[in-house]
């Protein structure tokens, strides 16, 4: 069957724009539902909501799986100096502390800052700057965070480069190694603004009280999935995919309703492609929302392990999406750049596909290619040219209104153009795979502790 590329599009971006249903998902997910944290009561309400729009928009076998989470949550986190309360979020999976203790400036927690106060370090709570510091060779938290440990501190209050005494949650430990990404001691943060605070008191032998109670536990959590068959290529898979979870408390209009929403549309145009104009894809295409991406990538890596023996051809993750406009994707293995390539350029929009010069382990696309899947993300390129309005995502201001309507309609054309035509490439034009979970670890165990470069 010869296909009306120019039809096919002016249809995908009619229905994209027109007949979106953005508006009344954002509403749902994060008005009506609110926090999504994995295993949460908004969660469950979430995924049954997924489920029936996957289904009402034709797709077939919209299903839910339910998997075993390990999962945290908190009851309590506070820090006081004398009779003041310090803004506070713990990270994601802080363990229970009550302590006090003198307050130590660490500055950015760089070799050089933690040699200068090494002598002070033991049994205090250390202040030190989220940010990288300036002209230094650049130093992830963990890593910084780990030596601080290493050097006596016994809890760590890392300062959130923000103003307007904003403050996120942010993880411990390093996700290119998921089952060891743990806290090596209590860590919180606190704003820009109580962390100038905190330097200032630790000058003058001020201490810190904090306290954090929380609790490891085992809980159900659901990824959503559905699917098109493919007409021609029934076997050969493509998959698009992005986490419905948020952090504790947060309801993600950005991190990550944007992602969810653009899945939802996407698969919705696509599948309306075949009542509409007769079109189907030729190879079949995978949908799934993950559950549990903000802890350590549960939900994707189960995904992976049930869905993914044989490799899809390309998985593209979608996260944060209201940061900025559609640029392309970045891939994580270079054999594939020239074949998406020459789709965007037979789409005619100026469209890049780049890779990434590392293995970037910060959202759903990691599960996949740890294996040695081709997988894609477009949210890394968030950082270039970032919409100041939508520089939210691991906090309680990150609510309905940060998610752009109007860009997330051009995603959803955009993705669901990419993915037909990449669909009636033939298998046999698609080259060749060699990556293996082994290589893949090798490259891995060398990067490991350095700090991804984002554009």
């Amino acid at each position: 069957m010869e296909l009306n590329w120019r039809e096919i599009d002016r249809w995908i971006f009619g229905e994209a724009w027109t007949g979106s249903l953005i508006g009344a998902h954002v509403e749902m997910l994060c008005e009506q539902i609110g926090p999504r944290w994995a295993s949460s009561e908004g969660e469950r309400q979430a995924v049954e909501y997924l489920r029936e729009q996957f289904a009402q928009a034709g797709l077939a076998d919209a299903a839910l799986e339910e998997f075993a989470l390990n999962t945290w949550a908190y009851e309590q986190a506070e820090a006081t100096v004398e009779d003041m309360e310090i803004d506070l979020l713990p990270y994601n999976r802080c363990p229970s502390c009550d302590l006090e203790a003198p307050i130590v400036n660490a500055g950015y927690g760089t070799a050089h800052e933690v040699d200068r106060v090494r002598s002070q370090l033991k049994g205090s709570i250390a202040v030190m700057h989220l940010a990288l510091e300036p002209f230094t060779a650049p130093s992830s938290p963990n890593v910084r965070l780990a030596a601080l440990c290493d050097a006596g501190a016994i809890a760590v209050v890392a300062i959130d480069p923000k103003d307007g005494r904003r403050t996120e949650y942010h993880n411990g430990g390093d996700w290119r190694e998921p089952e060891t990404a743990e806290l090596p001691i209590p860590a919180v943060t606190t704003s820009r603004e109580h962390g100038a605070l905190l330097q200032k008191w630790a000058s003058e032998g001020k201490r810190l009280k904090l306290t954090v109670e929380s609790r490891f536990y085992q809980a159900p959590a659901h990824n959503v999935v559905a699917s098109i068959s493919g007409a021609q290529w029934p076997a050969e898979r493509l998959m698009l995919g992005g986490h419905h979870d948020t952090v504790y408390g947060v309801p993600g209009g950005n991190d990550n309703a944007s992602g969810t929403i653009a899945v939802l549309e996407t698969a919705r145009v696509l599948a309306g492609l075949k009542s509409a104009l007769g079109v189907e894809p030729g190879m079949s295409l995978c949908f799934a929302t993950y559950s549990a991406e903000e802890q350590i990538f549960q939900g994707s890596s189960e995904y992976v392990r049930q869905h993914c023996i044989e490799k899809p051809r390309l998985a593209i993750n979608l996260d944060e999406l209201s940061t900025g406009s559609i640029k392309g994707v970045v891939l994580a293995f270079g054999h594939l750049r020239d074949l998406v390539q020459a789709q965007f350029d037979a789409m005619g929009d100026g469209l890049k596909c780049h890779v990434m010069s590392q293995l970037d382990a910060t959202s759903d696309h990691f599960p996949f290619l740890r294996t040695g899947i081709d997988a894609a993300h477009l949210w890394r390129w968030r950082f270039s040219g970032r919409h100041a309005d939508s520089n939210y995502h691991h906090e309680p201001a990150d609510t309905a209104d940060k998610l752009n309507v109007r860009e997330l309609k051009e995603y959803v054309g955009q993705l669901a153009r990419l993915l037909l035509r990449l669909s009636h490439v033939a298998p046999e034009e698609w080259p060749e795979n060699p990556m293996t979970k082994e290589a893949v670890e090798k490259r891995l165990a060398a990067e490991r502790g350095t700090v991804v470069r984002v554009f």
